[in-house]
């Protein structure tokens, strides 16, 4: 698997984006594991908002020419994991986030910050020493 670069991988934070993914974390795994590159995490405030993002990362990146290779879980809205190859999305219901904790599973990832993550200023690890970390998942 090829690795991804950090500006190619705005495009997948950009769809998120535009239905209001929270806490939106990208991960470089390339170096853990051959699964893919990358991982990007997010959540919704409920299941039909984490439906919406969903479909609407599909559409945005479907309308780029990326295809993803599977979606499971759309429907129900818990948890939606988006398979694009090089980089896997998961889309959580914000319980199920915590639940299942991936950023704690995947703590030794590199955490990476796109264009598009500036631009919407989410904060920095630096950024959330400051902050009360109830209000984050990590």
């Amino acid at each position: 698997m090829t690795q991804t670069n950090d500006a190619e991988l705005d495009i997948y934070v950009k769809a998120a984006l535009g239905r209001k993914a929270v806490n939106l974390v990208l991960l470089d795994i390339c170096n853990l594991t051959s699964v893919a590159d990358a991982f990007l995490i997010c959540h919704g405030t409920s299941n039909r908002q984490v439906s919406a993002i969903a479909e609407h990362i599909q559409s945005e990146l479907k309308e780029q020419g990326i295809l993803a290779l599977s979606v499971e879980g759309l429907k129900e809205g818990h948890w939606v994991l988006m398979d694009y190859g090089h980089v896997v999305i998961h889309v959580f219901f914000e319980e199920t986030r915590r639940f299942y904790n991936l950023e704690g599973l995947w703590s030794d990832a590199r955490r990476i910050r796109t264009e598009s993550m500036e631009q919407e200023n989410y904060p920095t690890d630096d950024d959330m020493q400051d902050v009360d970390e109830s209000v984050f998942i990590e």
